[in-house]
């Protein structure tokens, strides 16, 4: 099965890139420019086989994808044949809808991804089983898997009211006034059904405050068992989609401002990282992946349309400049802007890999 995991992640990746780079193919085919290839992932290229005038290839590199179009660079040296096909021959309107058809691909296909789990899927209900208990929080060795937890000091509720309950014993507010450490607070009593029997145990909750969160919370330190999954009605379906889909595009766009602020840069997360959330989210609800896929998938559509070189923004970016100064920019104006977009990819890869590495080695990615 952790085969069939990794074998099933890395199709859904390859499909996002496949996806994506077709769209750029597709769409340069379509107003007549020259491709000279398609390949999925990067060189070293382990597989080619060419197609008339195109080459389609497999790299060695699982990190993305491209599609290499004659002209990409003025001062290529192309045959005469094929000049007034390139790249920079065309058209601006032409260049921009080639280069904004492989970002336009995933975001309709995170939004289609995301109304489908909602209206044929449905998100999952919570119940108020402990599903694991966390060795480093107070719950170890009191709670155990299975115990269903009844009441906290008392009072009954939904599984956030019971969580807020827990919160009310003090230490709220934001982290720096307690990161030295909470002071006394009084212990919660949980009522719990363990083996049909209903018993009450004492647990002095611990202030919590992970990773990019302003503000902590008081913990026991136990997650609840995931509930069934219930559909949406196409509707409601329709709206939550629209929702989650504007959330997770805010949350995206403020990637630059994250690399900032130490304590959000941590929550960054790389190539690896949204491989190894597919695969166990694989092992442990294979029918989440689907909307993992159409998170990954707006997050690249977004990330893409960054107004940076090498990206697909940098390229809409300067093609738009070429519009409004009516002549081509300079390759060495470009160059020279590119580095800056280089140097942030570079930056977001690293920092991506580095957090990936870290969870990788540590506690992993606390999939649920």
């Amino acid at each position: 099965m952790t085969f069939l995991s990794f074998a099933l992640a890395f199709v859904g990746f390859a499909l996002l890139v496949i996806l994506h780079e077709l769209g750029h193919f597709s769409a340069a085919k379509a107003v007549g420019m020259r491709v000279e290839r398609f390949s999925l992932f990067f060189p070293p290229t382990i597989a080619r086989v060419r197609r008339g005038e195109t080459e389609y290839a497999i790299g060695s590199i699982p990190a993305g994808g491209y599609v290499k179009i004659s002209g990409m660079n003025p001062d290529e040296d192309l045959p005469e044949e094929v000049r007034d096909r390139a790249y920079h021959a065309q058209p601006v309107w032409k260049r921009i809808v080639v280069i904004a058809a492989g970002p336009l691909v995933n975001l309709v296909l995170a939004f289609v991804l995301l109304f489908v789990f909602f209206a044929a899927i449905g998100p999952q209900d919570t119940t108020t089983v402990v599903d694991q208990v966390d060795k480093s929080f107070p719950a170890a060795g009191v709670l155990r898997p299975g115990d269903r937890l009844v009441a906290v000091d008392g009072h009954r509720g939904d599984p956030g009211q019971l969580s807020d309950r827990v919160n009310s014993h003090g230490c709220t507010g934001p982290k720096d006034q307690w990161r030295n450490g909470c002071p006394a607070v009084e212990p919660a009593e949980l009522t719990v059904v363990r083996n049909g029997e209903r018993r009450t145990v004492t647990i002095r909750p611990k202030y919590d405050f992970p990773a990019g969160v302003d503000e902590g919370r008081m913990r026991v330190g136990f997650a609840y068992r995931p509930g069934p999954h219930d559909a949406l009605p196409l509707g409601e379906a329709f709206t939550t989609t629209a929702d989650r889909y504007w959330f997770i595009t805010k949350q995206t766009l403020s990637l630059p401002a994250r690399l900032i602020n130490p304590e959000q840069r941590k929550q960054i997360s790389g190539v690896v990282g949204s491989y190894e959330v597919t695969r166990q989210t694989i092992l442990k609800q294979v029918e989440n992946v689907v909307g993992i896929l159409a998170i990954i998938s707006l997050s690249l559509a977004i990330v893409n349309l960054f107004p940076f070189l090498p990206l697909d923004g940098g390229h809409i970016f300067w093609a738009i400049v070429e519009k409004v100064r009516g002549r081509p920019v300079p390759l060495r104006v470009m160059e020279r802007a590119g580095v800056v977009g280089f140097m942030l990819v570079i930056l977001i890869f690293l920092i991506g890999l580095s957090n990936d590495i870290g969870r990788l080695s540590g506690e992993g990615f606390q999939v649920r």
